[in-house]
């Protein structure tokens, strides 16, 4: 029992792990850094199956104490050790596309946070080994830590830095090293290893963990001003956020101010989260007349077509949006904010700065991811207004490519409309990236929701203006007037905006203010509303597509026809123009399958050597790998899959993380609990299952997009209820292909069960990066029907060969351990 317990506290822990390494390397670099390089770290789980594979005698019962124990003990060390010495690597993740000497700096970095991964997957690869008649037991005590472990991280990041947290998973490891160590009999070696498992949360220095972010993200620069200092900060799994003053070189943020403005905001702080997206606390007083620069950007123009709307801010931030709604005397505004911790630092810590906005009459606060709100609200608005939170850095980098964002797909432009009132209007600004991208994906998802929502002639419901770095698209409940137009146009001329479309526009009026080579904008405008769309679509030199909720990839802009011509112009700063998260996680993709194959193929060798003489009916290693690469890339698949289809319902990426991946660990647990008992039908029950698996995923991509948007008004707590219930048969039947599997394996031929073991774990890396890039492609809905499709496979695998009785299953165990 020790043993099991061990056994899910190591893998609660790797688990935890590995999320609490997502959200470290999300503030020391970038989203798709931290992709890449826990990717390339998780291979060392089936760098384990290898190694063990070739040590048989780490097999053996009189060694399998001290093996597991050591495993454990070098998990401890190597989490916060290993991340405290990677930090120190003198990366430069700007340079990496170009300079050897940082592709360097980039393995070194993902070998130190190899080892916790390696470590973790050794000693569970160990307990299969030794354990080859408890496999159930086994993988039902690693899935169920697991699931434990990525609900223990969520809860621990509310409450406790990053850093803290490393410390505590650090401990966990010495706890799992203790139980096995008393398992053994080695009470005294357990007694010590316990201590190290309380001392160790606080005795690694403060100094070796102190976060260190990249000298070029936003918070770096802005603390290389002059007297800057960070006021404030907050943590939570939902971001890292920094409070900085910079009283000498001030902040002055108001993206699409006019090049000619006359007036300038007054003084600022910087709110940073994970030490780049910016919004600012804006000093208020109570006199407008100090807010006069708000009538100057360019998200001001829906406010002079409508007189005192009733306004929804989604991303409400700091609250600049909220104050331009004040300024024009909005009725009433409603603010939707997703970070809680964001809306406590305006409130409380800052809220004499700030005026006492998120207290003042007429403005209510929400606490919600945008879009889940809207769809949950019977309420009509008649202005809604998208924020512009993230930062023009990381959208000229591309490095959100690989983000899923449920708010810019075809679907959520159809939800916002749907809650406009009637001449209400959708008011969007983005960053205007050279050549244009995002701005023209808009129009073009804008155009094709007006379509899918019935309306003939979508160009004369939509407008759009833009300044030198940002474009504003305003979508109407209704066609644009002539009052509207002439409102439009006099208020781009009054501020030197370039009109980019409305209806009945001219190209003569385009391009006349900030010019570029041709009006682009507006030329893409007319196209996109003409019969040659799609040809324009394919044509165009970056990827503009709508998104949709399928393929939810709203900032992918790549495309492979464009590449050469930008290597090309590398010296000139030619990569800038492409996505770079989508490039370094294709470049993860390929080291993860170059890695991979080599880890499974390397073993051959010797695995071939010890079964020349296979008995007929035996399982053969083509089948182990077939079967073990099919179940690892079919789990993960659906996994990452039903992740994104819960994240709308659940109203927070945070929960639907939570909750679906524990819901898959926890179930996946109880069905391979009871594998043992089915062993002797393992061949008629894994067909089963797998046509459980197809049947249940295949009544939920039926049915899961008609049912869950008609529940998304219900409460928090009953939505999570309906997932977990939804996810359990599913998640079941799903936890019994691999155990049952692996006890044939280890009947038949236990030499390969390590083997199998990290084949699967590198399916699963694989499967993970693979999982996203199919997505972008192909959509969530393929990606799943491709994981149907390879349970089929693992199903068909293991048809051949005899079944042995118990006893003979037994027998045959034990005798491949004899020396």
């Amino acid at each position: 029992m020790a043993l099991l317990v061990a056994i899910g506290i190591l893998a609660g822990a790797a688990l935890a792990y590995e999320i609490l390494l997502a959200r470290l390397f999300s503030i020391l670099l970038w989203h798709h850094f931290a992709y890449m390089i826990i990717s390339v770290a998780l291979l060392g789980i089936g760098a384990s199956g290898t190694v063990l594979a070739f040590a048989r005698g780490a097999h053996t019962s009189s060694s399998f104490g001290v093996g597991f124990t050591g495993c454990a003990v070098l998990f401890a060390v190597s989490t916060v050790g290993g991340f405290a010495l990677a930090q120190r690597v003198p990366f430069n993740p700007l340079e990496v596309t170009w300079d050897v000497h940082q592709q360097l700096h980039l393995a070194r970095i993902c070998l130190l946070l190899t080892l916790p991964f390696f470590a973790s997957g050794a000693a569970i690869g160990l307990a299969f080994t030794q354990g080859s008649e408890r496999v159930a037991a086994i993988y039902r005590a690693d899935l169920l830590g697991a699931g434990a472990g990525a609900l223990l991280i969520v809860a621990l990041l509310y409450v406790l830095p990053p850093q803290d947290c490393l410390r505590i998973i650090g401990g966990l490891g010495f706890v799992a090293a203790a139980l096995t160590a008393w398992d053994s009999g080695a009470r005294r070696s357990a007694a010590a290893l316990a201590a190290l498992a309380v001392i160790s949360t606080a005795a690694w220095p403060s100094s070796w963990l102190q976060l260190q972010p990249s000298p070029y993200k936003g918070l770096s620069v802005a603390l290389t001003a002059p007297g800057a200092r960070v006021l404030a900060q907050r943590s939570s799994p939902l971001g890292l956020l920094t409070v900085v003053e910079s009283p000498v070189v001030s902040f002055r943020y108001a993206p699409g101010l006019s090049l000619g403005a006359t007036s300038e905001p007054p003084p600022q702080l910087g709110v940073f989260t994970d030490a780049e997206a910016l919004t600012v606390i804006t000093r208020f007083t109570g006199d407008k007349s100090a807010l006069d620069y708000l009538d100057q950007q360019i998200t001001a123009l829906p406010y002079h077509l409508l007189k005192k709307p009733r306004t929804l801010i989604l991303g409400a931030g700091g609250g600049a949006d909220v104050l331009s709604a004040l300024y024009y005397d909005a009725t009433h505004v409603d603010a939707v904010e997703l970070n809680p911790d964001l809306i406590d630092l305006v409130r409380r810590p800052f809220s004499a700065l700030a005026g006492g906005l998120y207290q003042r009459e007429g403005v209510t606060v929400h606490i919600a991811e945008a879009r889940s709100f809207v769809e949950a609200s019977g309420q009509r608005w008649d202005l809604i207004q998208l924020a512009l939170l993230d930062s023009f850095t990381a959208a000229a980098a591309g490095v959100q490519a690989l983000g899923e964002s449920p708010l810019y797909t075809v679907e959520a432009l159809q939800a916002y409309y749907g809650h406009l009132a009637p001449g209400g209007l959708l008011a969007i600004t983005r960053w205007l990236l050279a050549p244009p991208r995002d701005a023209i994906k808009l129009f073009a998802t804008a155009a094709v929701a007006l379509e899918q929502r019935g309306v003939s002639s979508p160009g004369a419901q939509l407008a759009m203006i833009h300044s030198w770095n940002t474009a504003t698209l305003l979508m109407k409940n209704g066609p644009f007037n002539a009052a509207d137009i002439a409102a439009i146009r006099a208020f781009a001329e009054a501020r030197s905006f370039d009109v980019a479309w409305y209806p009945g526009m001219v190209e003569v009026e385009a391009n006349r203010f900030n010019q570029g080579a041709e009006p682009y904008l507006y030329r893409a405008a007319l196209a996109l509303l003409g019969p040659a769309r799609e040809r324009f679509l394919n044509d165009y030199r970056f990827y503009i597509t709508p998104a949709t909720d399928d393929r939810p990839y709203f900032f992918r802009s790549f495309k492979w026809a464009l590449l050469p011509e930008l290597l090309a112009q590398r010296a000139q700063g030619g990569l800038t123009q492409v996505d770079a998260g989508y490039l370094v996680v294709l470049a993860t993709l390929l080291q993860s399958a170059v890695a991979s194959l080599v880890l499974i193929l390397l073993p051959l060798a010797v695995l071939r050597a010890r079964h020349r003489h296979r008995k007929p009916g035996t399982v053969a290693r083509w089948q182990v790998v077939l079967y073990f690469l099919a179940l690892g890339f079919g789990f993960i698949f659906i996994e990452i899959s039903f992740i994104q289809r819960f994240t709308l319902f659940l109203g927070h990426p945070l929960a639907a993380i939570a909750v679906v991946l524990a819901a898959f660990l926890v179930f996946a647990g109880l069905g391979s609990g009871i594998a043992a008992p089915l062993a002797l039908r393992r061949r008629a029950v894994i067909v089963i299952a797998v046509a459980g698996i197809i049947a249940f995923a295949g009544i939920y991509l039926i049915g899961l997009p008609v049912l869950l948007p008609s529940l998304v008004s219900l409460p928090a707590p009953l939505k999570t209820a309906i997932t977990l219930v939804l996810i359990a048969p599913l998640g079941f039947v799903m936890g019994l292909p691999f155990p049952l599997g692996l006890e044939r394996v280890a009947a038949e031929a236990p030499d390969l069960v390590p083997w199998a073991w990290g084949i699967n774990g590198c399916a699963s890396v694989v499967g993970a990066v693979l999982a996203s890039i199919l997505a972008m492609h192909i959509g969530l809905t393929l990606v799943i029907c491709l994981a149907l499709a390879l349970y089929a496979v693992a199903a068909l695998t293991l048809m051949t060969g005899t079944p042995r009785t118990r006893k003979e299953t037994l027998s045959g165990s034990d005798a491949s351990r004899a020396p």
